[in-house]
Formats: structure tokens, sequence, C-alpha cells
């Protein structure tokens, strides 16, 4: 897929549909990870990471909104602040991955497909950054 063209608007629609898988495979990782995650440790407590699933549905899921509200704002300095939110957005979902690869899962794995939409996402966000 090419991610760069000289239209205006194909760096925002690469975005918002790079946004969209990376929606998509959040919440088919989320759902395959969570039933490993989910069972009670030998001493009878649940282990931290299943929280971290949830967490990248909820990070993912914020990637549009913000893209719209950035896109959308007639101020310069309240679209900044958007823009920023879709740069930590995409840094904690990143953060949360390292954490979920290093998870006792059979599904970890998919995790760096994930890692690496994500990578493909920053560079279609720094494009975008320009054009707004």
């Amino acid at each position: 897929m090419k991610y760069f063209s000289e239209s205006a608007e194909h760096p925002r629609q690469a975005l918002y549909t790079k946004a969209r898988e990376i929606m998509q495979i959040s919440k088919h990782i989320s759902d395959y990870l969570v039933p490993d995650l989910a069972v009670l440790n030998e001493n009878g407590n649940e282990d931290k990471s299943v929280y971290f699933t949830g967490d990248i549905i909820r990070y993912s899921n914020s990637l549009i909104p913000n893209i719209t509200k950035a896109e959308n704002e007639f101020f310069q300095e309240a679209r900044t602040q958007y823009i920023i939110a879709v740069g930590r957005l995409t840094d904690r979902l990143s953060m949360n991955c390292e954490k979920l690869e290093f998870t006792n899962s059979n599904g970890r794995e998919f995790v760096g497909l994930l890692r690496r939409e994500i990578k493909k996402f920053r560079k279609l966000q720094q494009v975008w950054r320009l054009t707004l």
C-alpha cells in the first residue's frame, strides 16, 4: 500500500484507515489474549497484564475521535492539543504492546503485528501533522 501521494486528502485518508486497522487488530488481540491472562496464578492472584489488553482497546478507540477533532478545530492551539493527544495515544499503545510481548500467553506473537502497524501509523502521523 502506498502511503504517500501528491494529494492532500490522501495522508488523511491513509491515517484514518490505519487507525481503523489498529483498532480492529487490538480488539482481536485482546479477545485472543484475555482467556489466557484471566486465569488466576498459583497464589490466587490475577495476571496484571490482563489490564493492558483493555488499555490497547481504549487507546486505539480514542485515535479516530482525536484525529477528527484535530482536523475540524479552527484554532491552532486547540488543534495542537489534539495532535499531541494522538501522539500520546500512539506512545501509550506502543508501551502497552511492549508489556504484552512479555506476557505468558500463546498470542503474544500477534502483538508484534500490532507494533508494526503502529510504526506505520507513526510515519503517516508525521505527514498528517504537516498537512494541518
